[in-house]
């Protein structure tokens, strides 16, 4: 009987209609592509992915106040200070420059009148301010003539040093080191995936084939993501998001079902049956998989954030894309190719992986843990918990200027400014709306606000006040003590927001105060991470479960893999913690330690790592569940299954704990994080769970794998997959 389930009806019809798959497939990829260039992707702004009291009053502040970018020159001097007419002489310089070029406007002198907080307490340090002309979103391409004013003071006052940093130039500068940073990781990683491909499948048409899907998806992906982002802005680190999780999904279906055609032709199966084989099993694997990954990635919309809504809506359009491309090019592909997919065989490679040779490797793990499944269970699962024991301790922070790549000249800039000038760039904002908020009552509730917090010793100077010109919204910056997210700063936070704003100017009729700012910010936005943490990962466990329950039509699968994949996020997380929250690891990975893990970290992860486990999990169970329902032995058919799937778990798993692993080297410290975080989890996920703690359980359960209350046997039944047919005499 032919196989009628959808992904092997998919696969026939591509493979007798190459053409038109083959053709419509690049004409959807140049199409999506054209498309996507010609209206343009919109991107969240600042003030629209804020959360909590602080994105209010960053839409407030965007709406009122169209603020132009602002820079900082720093002049000082270890020798002279701020007194000395050597150091007046250049500040008077830079001043001068600066007023008479054309993108710089609201020159302001340290010494000037009111602007005394721009002179450090030592006295051996002054900033000079201003504001850039133009539009702030595109104070950026003006930031290289700046320098080079500054670049000009300098070389004019060799005795002072003199640096410059703001929002235009830290813009251009982090922008273009994440630009090389990300440039640097694609083209290692196309080799990098491309020879272990070459390992995988022993001939070069074959190991290309992925990576070619694999990549004109991700394009195609690229481009369609501008069509909702005019709808709802996606965040700018999407299209790296997009490749990340594109290249390894995609890779990974290609590889899936690639190689099981190639084992059915090993076989002894003609190449039409080892196809529509393939198409039945693999395809189908592709096809569940694909689904549960969509579904973990769309628990991020329930997270209250629209960074994560954007990131939800790149993964899900790239893994759909990746899906379709597995289930219909793919085939055709194959279907034209035939065994010349094979071509450009590597010596000794080749033979052994056309013969379908299972790794002995993995058969040598197998045996001895099935013999002791007992023993094995306790081992893998004791060293998990181990690993998952220091994510009890997981601290989440916003990084700061600690986080930013150290060997900028920007950061380093900016690392000054901070230590010379502590909480003056990045001060806490409290934002005033109502009827008039220049009123008397108002201005002495303000006055009062900033004696008190001077008197308290969590704010510093210089405060400023401005108003709009309707006179209904105020903005009181209020530069607080500490780093910015230290916990210094988290306290000075916590005094103004519960104590100080309270008795001032919230204590005003008819005005309603928010509080924004960098310290803010990371305050709310850690808020609102432990408050939908909970509905995030319910949703993705809830989803995960009813698609397993109806596809191995099983209570027991679903269970243990949520249990699986729990442990190996859990060990993950620790790992995390046990390299990032200490200083052990610094030299080697090139970080300092903040003491906590970026705060957008342990969620993202979550979703990505139990979508992209569910992969391999979803294979094996398929496989040991199709000899199952050939008549095999639970235990026959779980050796059987995972010593069949163990070679392309392995490249997969070592394609993207190599990828991964290239984020690891990057400059900035959340990508750090997160190249490690995936790298581990992956990691653990292909060798601990996939190979010891998963056969070992199953062997355990024994039938109890496939049990299914009564009230639950309406689902509809599994479908048998064909046997390959006998092999000609010569074949």
């Amino acid at each position: 009987m032919e196989p009628t389930n959808l992904a092997a009806r998919m696969g026939r019809w591509s493979a007798h209609h190459w053409k038109t798959a083959v053709i419509g497939w690049i004409v959807f990829v140049i199409a999506s592509v054209a498309l996507g260039s010609a209206i343009g992707t919109k991107k969240l702004t600042d003030a629209q992915s804020g959360t909590g009291s602080s994105g209010r009053a960053d839409k407030l502040l965007d709406k009122e106040f169209k603020r132009p970018a602002s820079e900082q020159v720093l002049i000082q001097s270890r020798s002279v200070t701020v007194h000395d007419p050597g150091f007046r002489a250049g500040v008077k310089d830079v001043v001068s420059r600066f007023s008479h070029d054309r993108a710089a406007k609201n020159v302001r002198s340290p010494y000037a009148p009111g602007n005394g907080g721009q002179i450090s307490k030592d006295g051996h340090s002054a900033l000079v301010t201003f504001d850039v002309r133009g539009d702030s979103d595109n104070a950026d391409k003006k930031a290289g003539g700046l320098l080079a004013v500054t670049d000009a003071a300098q070389k004019a006052h060799p005795s002072l040093l003199i640096q410059e940093a703001g929002d235009a130039t830290s813009t251009k500068a982090l922008n273009d080191s994440f630009s090389n940073d990300f440039k640097h990781a694609r083209t290692l990683s196309l080799p990098i995936t491309l020879a272990i491909l070459i390992f995988a499948f022993g001939a070069l048409v074959a190991a290309g084939i992925p990576v070619l899907l694999a990549i004109t998806g991700v394009a195609a992906t690229l481009g369609l993501v501008a069509l909702p982002s005019h709808i709802a802005p996606v965040d700018g680190a999407v299209s790296e998001v997009v490749l990340l999780v594109g290249m390894a999904v995609g890779v990974d279906y290609s590889l899936f079902y690639l190689r099981r055609e190639r084992e059915e032709r090993a076989r002894g199966a003609s190449h039409e049956h080892a196809l529509e084989s393939a198409a039945a099993t693999s395809g189908h694997s592709v096809i569940v998989s694909g689904l549960t990954v969509i579904a973990a990635m769309a628990g991020m919309y329930l997270a209250g954030d629209k960074t994560f809504g954007s990131m939800a809506t790149g993964t899900i359009m790239v893994v759909a894309v990746a899906v379709l491309g597995s289930v219909t090019v793919l085939p055709a592909l194959l279907s034209r190719l035939g065994d010349k997919v094979m071509r450009g065989r590597v010596p000794l490679i080749g033979r052994r992986r056309e013969r379908g040779a299972e790794p002995r490797v993995s058969g040598w793990i197998m045996d001895r843990v099935l013999r002791r499944p007992v023993v094995a269970a306790v081992i893998s699962g004791g060293l998990l918990v181990a690993l998952a024991v220091p994510a009890f301790g997981l601290h989440t922070a916003n990084p700061g200027l600690q986080g930013l790549p150290k060997g900028l000249p920007i950061v380093k800039t900016l690392n000054k400014i901070q230590t010379a000038f502590p909480g003056g760039p990045t001060p806490a904002q409290v934002v005033l709306s109502g009827r008039n908020v220049d009123s008397p009552q108002v201005r002495s509730a303000i006055a009062s606000l900033e004696h008190d917090g001077l008197t308290s010793g969590q704010v510093k100077q210089p405060m400023t006040v401005d108003v709009n010109h309707a006179r209904d919204v105020a903005v009181v910056s209020l530069p607080l003590i500490g780093k910015g997210t230290d916990s210094t700063s988290d306290h000075a936070l916590e005094n103004l927001r519960n104590d100080l704003v309270p008795r001032t100017v919230g204590a005003v009729p008819g005005v309603h105060v928010d509080v924004t700012g960098e310290t803010a910010g990371s305050k709310d936005f850690n808020d609102s991470m432990k408050s939908h943490a909970p509905i995030v990962f319910a949703f993705v466990l809830t989803m995960a479960f009813i698609l397993l329950l109806v596809t191995f039509r099983s209570i027991v699968i679903p269970l243990k893999a949520i249990v699986l994949n729990l442990l190996s996020v859990g060990a993950a997380y620790g790992v995390l913690a046990l390299v990032f929250q200490h200083h052990w690891a610094e030299g080697l990975l090139g970080f300092k330690s903040t003491g906590g893990i970026t705060s957008w970290l342990p969620l993202f992860l979550f979703v990505i790592l139990f979508g992209l486990s569910m992969d391999y999990h979803v294979f094996i169970i398929s496989r040991i569940r199709e000899a199952f329902d050939r008549g095999m032995r639970t235990e026959d058919a779980v050796a059987h299954g995972i010593k069949s799937t163990a070679g392309v778990v392995t490249s997969a798993a070592i394609v993207m704990v190599a990828v991964f692993a290239i984020f690891a080297s990057l400059g900035a410290l959340e990508f750090k994080q997160l190249g490690v975080g995936l790298a581990a989890a992956i990691l653990i996920d292909a060798t601990v769970v996939r190979a010891v703690l998963l056969p070992a359980t199953m062997k355990l359960l024994g039938d109890w794998n496939w049990y299914l209350p009564r009230g639950l046997r309406w689902l509809p039944s599994r479908q048998r997959p064909p046997r390959p047919e006998p092999s000609p005499a010569n074949a």
